[in-house]
């Protein structure tokens, strides 16, 4: 479809994930809307000539006709990270309803493209909600929510999303799209590999860039934290047990006595609970994490007093290892530094990007120090450009590349959607895409 030109409207546009998908097939922006404003100043470094607008709600009804309604409306009443209130969310979960009033008020448009969380469609009656209304406007959606991840594309990333796609019911080819529904059969996505597709281990290095500046590597403390870690694999021949390793819970130096009137803190009750007041998920995991301890006594408990272990802050106290049997070091894995702990795993993929800092960690085999994956391989993980222009203040890029959609996704599903309508749809386009 490199031959077709169409105009389209990037709402919740963040930094413009959609806008260099859709672009890329020949389309043209007339509007943008983005309310952050550090998000809005990136998306303007990228996209100049495009009219970018603040709060949708203040201008939904002023925009351009458009061919294309492309947009990643907020996730948050959706998100496992937010309160999960969807449509009941009375200011963000409304905003679907806007893009709603938007296509009511723009009967010229042709194509829905929008993104959303994988959570989205846990709730049947979420997706209920925006199937009827989509049809109600006379739209083919598909008949399922759509969820892909990058890895299913050879993207070195893990992240679900729900994508809804909406084609006009007169404009659609009968012959490629013969009932009231989009299938995946139709969208020719019936043999994609589920999870991480084709992906092995060692591709996840693939987004990696070379020489890296200094500033990338990781402070001193946590390279530290990491080297004892590693002895700690070494040390107790440490083989996984899908249990993370949590100090605090081992009893370390305690009898079997003691231990069982040990007490610990608990967050979310903000309250001192004995190891048999815990819940018993928590106690499994205690008893495992004691089980290991007292296999390993000897070493741990000279591990732990030579580095001073159980005075270290409870995050640097957690570790748990899902790099399999197939690595023997943290130089081989990616890390992160979660609240949960200190978290290894394959090579395969990188964790989601996700808005909260919350960076991978690599080792970087030609400095030979650990360090962070940098805004550019952020952006590779998402797709974008070479050429893309980040924020000047490297947190606002960071989360606003975990905020961003797969760019090569997105051009995928828009290829495939555009070329449902039949040949001459855009008959009236000059060469300018209007």
């Amino acid at each position: 479809m490199n031959n077709k030109k169409f105009t389209f409207v990037d709402l919740f546009a963040g930094i413009g994930g959609f806008h260099q998908a859709l672009e890329s097939l020949g389309g043209m922006c007339v509007t943008a809307s983005e309310i952050n404003e550090f998000a809005k100043e990136t998306y303007l470094l990228n996209f100049p000539k495009t009219p970018v607008v603040g709060d949708i709600n203040e201008n939904w009804n002023k925009l351009p006709e458009f061919d294309v309604l492309c947009g990643g409306f907020p996730c948050q009443p959706f998100s496992k990270a937010g309160n999960q209130q969807g449509f009941n969310d009375e200011e963000r979960g409304n905003l679907f309803y806007r893009i709603i009033d938007i296509l009511k008020d723009h009967p010229e448009c042709k194509f829905i493209i929008l993104e959303n969380v994988r959570n989205l469609s846990d709730k049947s009656e979420n997706w209920d909600i925006i199937q009827n209304e989509l049809r109600n406007l006379n739209f083919y959606v598909t008949e399922k929510p759509l969820i892909l991840s990058p890895s299913q594309f050879g993207i070195p990333q893990i992240r679900e999303r729900v994508y809804i796609l909406g084609i006009r019911k007169d404009i659609r080819d009968a012959k490629k799209l013969k009932n009231g529904y989009i299938h995946l059969e139709e969208l020719e996505l019936t043999d994609l590999p589920p999870g991480l597709g084709s992906l092995s281990n060692g591709d996840a290095w693939k987004i990696l860039e070379q020489n890296i500046d200094d500033k990338y590597n990781l402070p001193q403390e946590e390279v530290q934290i990491l080297d004892i870690w590693d002895e700690f694999r070494r040390g107790t021949n440490f083989e996984p047990s899908g249990v993370p390793i949590w100090l605090d819970y081992m009893g370390i130096g305690l009898s079997d006595k003691k231990y069982k009137d040990l007490t610990l803190y608990q967050v979310r009750a903000k309250q001192d609970m004995k190891i048999d007041e815990l819940p018993k998920w928590k106690q499994k995991f205690a008893q495992k994490n004691r089980e290991f301890y007292k296999k390993h006594k000897l070493f741990i408990d000279n591990w732990s007093k030579q580095h001073n272990m159980m005075e270290r802050i409870s995050t640097h106290k957690k570790f748990e290892w899902n790099g399999g049997d197939e690595f023997s070091s943290l130089k081989e894995v990616i890390i992160q530094f979660r609240h949960s702990g200190i978290r290894a795993k394959k090579p395969t993929y990188f964790p989601t990007l996700v808005a909260i800092n919350n960076k991978p960690i690599i080792w970087d085999k030609n400095k030979k120090t650990y360090r962070y994956i940098t805004p550019r391989e952020a952006a590779n993980l998402q797709s974008f450009k070479k050429d893309f222009i980040f924020s000047p203040n490297e947190s606002h890029t960071y989360k606003q590349l975990g905020n961003a959609i797969n760019v090569k996704v997105v051009e995928i599903l828009a290829n495939k959607l555009i070329n449902f309508a039949y040949d001459d749809w855009n008959k009236g386009a000059n060469d300018d895409g209007k």
